[in-house]
């Protein structure tokens, strides 16, 4: 078995590594155009404006958080395109999709608080 605090330093490092991998994405980004953008998924596609619906009876592993109680949440899906650069629409790159689900109640994260 392998000791807690092995998981411990291989998360730290992790983080440490992705936090490099992002800030070394951004001078890179920001260097190409000279302005500041986004690192990733910098390119949107478009904004889709949905519904989400939480179904009534849920097993008890699903009914957790805003899944807990049946009802419907407005939201917001936006589409890009993940490198970020700003690359012509007939370069093939991967696509990413963001949900933002709006009203839903509760406790934030800390430093949240003014997100949408």
């Amino acid at each position: 078995m392998v000791p807690y605090w092995i998981f411990d330093r291989i998360q730290n490092s992790t983080a440490r590594d992705l936090a490099e991998t992002m800030l070394s994405i951004s001078e890179k980004t920001y260097a190409d155009p000279g302005q500041a953008m986004r690192a990733v998924h910098a390119k949107s596609h478009g904004l889709i404006s949905a519904t989400v619906e939480v179904l009534d009876n849920l097993p008890p592993e699903l009914a957790q958080g805003i899944s807990a109680k049946p009802q419907r949440y407005e939201a917001v899906i936006r589409l890009s395109t993940t490198p970020g650069d700003l690359l012509h629409g007939s370069v093939s790159a991967p696509r990413g999709m963001a949900l933002n689900i709006l009203g839903v109640e509760g406790a934030r994260l800390p430093g949240s608080e003014e997100s949408a």
